[in-house]
């Protein structure tokens, strides 16, 4: 299905006079998930109603779901607190010795580059940080930097600074010449674009649930390829271990996991508030599609785009970037008081490095771009 998707502002609790377009920093809540949050708590205040099955049945939902968006299956999902939590568990499967290289983005999110800076630093490998292009063209950039000793590459499917694309794929075959692991941090584009395991073929695959997956904060999930669901967990735990349904035989310690990647599921990850909001959200998001969000988006990104040029804005062009991303660059540096005059026009976008991220989602509205426009506009009459 290619249609668009019409307004759905009536699914989150957004007022009229706020243009929220930082879904990229933390998307809102759909109403459903914070009826279901809600639920949780509920659940909680008589925990007498908690039954041993519930610390099972909720997490094989949310990673059924989960599954569902990247052409997986259920037993390759761990339920994960972070995208850091995913990095580390990879980088803990992923031998590096000295000589090898190891492949990030430049201007990289932290959270991604200092483990993966330590794990070189111990190994006696290298770091090599593909810096940004000036075409644009990040997927070219990285094609040119692997080689035979390319190890391991750790990507984003978009630059999370202003949405530059990487196809992935393409990296993938490349690093399959030279036996390479391909490590992927899909925070900033799962739920938003689609992606699919099967043509991606990641060794893992990690996304944060607060973004585009528009889920609660501090959980988050992780694809671990098949040859790579035997590897050594981040922790150890009770709940990832084989037999851990039968509440009585705790005690009966047990060697073996839980089947299939489970076994990298993080403590206390039967979260009865957290977990039925990411469901919520998955089902929804499902029921639009990523790929007519994805449209929907670009079009809306691509219109702002065109709009800005107008005044000297500059943004990668769109084939080039993710459709739920647009990164405006002023000629020079950003002028003073940008931000605040965005914040007292109640409308919201982040900087990140030199640009001006905007990220819409389907809660926008055609009032939402108007507003935003009318500031850029203003700003670049007054530079």
């Amino acid at each position: 299905d290619t249609s668009l998707i019409a307004c759905q502002r009536h699914l989150f609790d957004i007022p009229d006079d706020v243009a929220y377009f930082n879904c990229a920093y933390q998307s809102p809540l759909l109403r459903t998930a914070v009826a279901a949050g809600e639920a949780g708590i509920s659940l909680k205040t008589q925990p007498w109603h908690l039954k041993p099955a519930d610390f099972f049945s909720l997490p094989e939902q949310a990673r059924q779901l989960f599954a569902r968006l990247i052409n997986a299956k259920a037993d390759d999902i761990a339920i994960v607190g972070s995208a850091s939590y995913g990095i580390e568990t990879a980088l803990k499967n992923i031998a590096l010795q000295a000589g090898d290289k190891v492949l990030v983005c430049a201007e990289e999110f932290p959270s991604n580059l200092y483990p993966v800076r330590r794990a070189v630093h111990q190994a006696g490998a290298e770091l090599v940080a593909v810096q940004r292009p000036a075409d644009d063209d990040w997927t070219r950039a990285v094609l040119a930097r692997i080689d035979a000793d390319t190890r391991l590459a750790l990507l984003t499917h978009c630059h999370w600074t202003d949405g530059g694309l990487i196809d992935l794929a393409a990296v993938r075959q490349a690093l399959d010449a030279h036996g390479g692991f391909l490590v992927v941090d899909a925070t900033q584009s799962l739920g938003a674009m689609p992606l699919d395991v099967s043509s991606v073929r990641p060794d893992f695959l990690v996304a944060a649930g607060y973004k585009w997956l528009m889920g609660p904060y501090s959980l988050g999930f992780l694809y671990a390829a098949p040859h790579l669901q035997h590897g050594e967990a981040l922790e150890e735990n009770w709940v990832n271990r084989a037999g851990a349904q039968d509440f009585t035989r705790l005690l009966d310690y047990r060697d073996g996991y839980a089947n299939g990647a489970r076994r990298y599921d993080m403590g206390e990850r039967s979260n009865f508030v957290a977990l039925p909001m990411a469901i919520a959200a998955f089902e929804q998001i499902l029921q639009w599609q990523p790929q007519r969000i994805a449209r929907s988006l670009r079009l809306c990104n691509d219109h702002i785009a065109k709009e800005a040029a107008a005044w000297g804005l500059q943004a990668a062009p769109s084939a080039l970037r993710a459709g739920h991303f647009l990164g405006l660059r002023w000629p020079g540096c950003l002028p003073p008081g940008l931000t605040d005059e965005l914040a007292a026009a109640q409308v919201h976008v982040s900087i990140r490095g030199s640009a001006i991220r905007v990220t819409p989602h389907l809660y926008n509205n055609e009032r939402d771009v108007a507003r935003l426009l009318q500031v850029l506009q203003d700003m670049a009459l007054k530079v």
